[in-house]
């Protein structure tokens, strides 16, 4: 069984920055990709950034320019640096995996961008 460790999350304000990590721990088989995504209160589940295991990156259009994935393939963990912060960003980050064993969820943390 795998596990997902987020954090770095928070309140800051509109053009700040933070940066989100997410540590993969337990049953790790090979990994496919590791993803960001975010849902915010009274919209659909957004997929944010992905990183594939080929180093492969692909953004959402809202984000493009700002956001910037990473991943550290010895400590299993992926990071999301998140810069020119909008209000709109305002949202839950979800950090998820896909290896050989199947799919999995981290539990989330706030960001909440706000003057």
């Amino acid at each position: 069984q795998v596990q997902l460790v987020e954090s770095g999350g928070g309140l800051v304000q509109p053009g700040g920055s933070l940066r989100l990590s997410c540590a993969a721990s337990g049953s790790i088989f090979r990994i496919y990709t590791m993803d960001w995504y975010r849902h915010a209160p009274g919209k659909q589940r957004e997929l944010v950034a992905t990183k594939t295991s080929g180093g492969s990156t692909n953004y959402a259009g809202s984000v493009t320019g700002r956001f910037t994935i990473s991943r550290d393939n010895a400590k299993n963990t992926v990071y999301l640096q998140m810069n020119s912060l909008k209000p709109e960003d305002t949202a839950v980050y979800y950090c998820h995996l896909v290896d050989s064993g199947g799919s999995t969820w981290g539990q989330g943390t706030q960001v909440t961008v706000s003057s």
